[in-house]
């Protein structure tokens, strides 16, 4: 593993925030003020083919990344904000209806997040 690689990994995998390749760009430029954005998406990339760290794709919105740790994302509708959300884990209820094994499983619950009902509940009563 590069020194980037290891750099990098250790951002994603230490912070709880859901993290754009350009936070992680400016986080890295701390420690390394020569990065270029290029090596930053690269490396993200060889992390998450190797399954060391998750990518959370929303449409519409950048690529985030996030750290192994089983854990599911709640996604407001209305700003994008990605929130981590513990539910029952699915895995057997899945192997149970494929009858096979898969890889893995993506799930993520769309809502309207507090801030955002409390900001449109506001603007309707204007």
């Amino acid at each position: 593993m590069t020194r980037y690689e290891k750099e990098i990994y250790g951002i994603v995998s230490n912070s709880y925030e859901h993290l754009t390749a350009e936070k992680i760009f400016e986080e890295l430029k701390k420690k390394y003020p020569g990065v270029v954005l290029a090596t930053v998406y690269n490396n993200l990339n060889k992390l998450w083919e190797a399954g060391m760290i998750r990518k959370v794709s929303v449409e519409g919105m950048a690529d985030r990344y996030d750290r192994m740790e089983k854990h599911d994302h709640l996604v407001c509708r209305h700003c994008g904000k990605l929130a981590d959300i513990g539910l029952e884990d699915l895995t057997l209820s899945l192997k149970g209806q494929l009858g096979e094994f898969f890889l893995s499983y993506d799930l993520k619950v769309f809502y309207i997040c507090p801030e955002c009902r409390e900001r449109l509940n506001n603007e309707n009563e204007r």
